[in-house]
């Protein structure tokens, strides 16, 4: 049997020790656990940026990969966390609504991990409650017979872009560390509403970009483009240089005052 895969994702930031805690204490459960990072820089709060980066990840690794997710643990008060399985890929994460707005729809099985009834318990004991789960699946058990089932679980629905007949008001979900802007319109969804016709994306100071690039190389230097990206959303971008510090671009956050929406979407006209 191959050593337990266990992926770490986070709100922490790099810098934070509890990294490495985390870490520590999981492999005090079993040192044969690998463990991967995908993320600790999730902005806190930013749920559609974690649902983005962590549902896009997570659905690359090998079956029965184990996924703990230690983001807005203390979003909500709650007495449990969810041990979800879908898609032959195991999740641990706070009842906070990311389980389903991350996957995008219910998962096929959801588990409640009870907390301890006398106190909350802080990150390094939700981890280690995470890796004790783990080791239970790994030894054998079946995930029915973990923690409570069928249980009432809070539920968010995925960013979804505003669809009219001749536009598309899509949502910034992610700046990356070269500011390239990634807002959540797939390449499927945008040929189904193109239908064959011109189109242009519009964006803040009335910058506009007609066509898809194929790379960041069919445009020169500062040049901006718009590409599909590796995981199939549509990006914009600028060649060696900063799309989102030079157009005053951010990523969307609920809840936003109307006045912030402007740097936060992008409209996709068509005709």
């Amino acid at each position: 049997m191959r050593a337990p895969l266990i992926t770490l994702s986070s709100d922490i930031g790099q810098p934070d020790y509890l990294v490495g805690a985390i870490k520590a204490h999981l492999l005090r459960i079993n040192p044969d656990f690998q463990l991967v990072d995908i993320t600790h820089q999730i902005p806190p709060f930013h749920f559609s940026q974690a649902a983005y980066v962590c549902g896009t990840a997570t659905s690359q690794f090998p079956a029965f990969t184990f996924h703990l997710l230690l983001i807005s643990l203390y979003e909500q008060r709650s007495s449990q966390l969810l041990l979800a399985y879908h898609q032959e890929q195991y999740y641990l994460c706070a009842d906070n609504g990311l389980l389903t707005m991350m996957l995008g729809e219910k998962p096929e099985i959801v588990m409640g991990i009870p907390f301890p009834t006398d106190h909350t318990p802080n990150t390094l004991e939700i981890a280690a409650l995470m890796g004790r789960t783990v080791q239970q699946l790994v030894d054998g058990r079946s995930i029915l017979s973990i923690g409570i089932p069928d249980v009432p679980y809070l539920e968010k629905r995925p960013l979804r872009p505003i669809i009219q007949a001749d536009f598309i008001d899509a949502q910034i979900i992610f700046i990356d560390s070269f500011e390239n802007i990634v807002v959540n319109v797939r390449k499927e969804l945008f040929e189904q509403e193109r239908r064959g016709r011109p189109f242009r994306i519009q964006f803040r100071r009335d910058e506009t970009i007609d066509r898809i690039s194929e790379s960041y190389a069919d445009v020169g230097p500062t040049g901006k483009l718009a590409l599909f990206n590796s995981a199939g959303y549509l990006e914009i971008a600028l060649n060696k240089a900063n799309a989102a510090g030079l157009f005053g671009l951010k990523g969307y956050v609920e809840n936003s005052q109307q006045s912030q929406l402007a740097y936060q979407t992008v409209r996709i006209l068509f005709g």
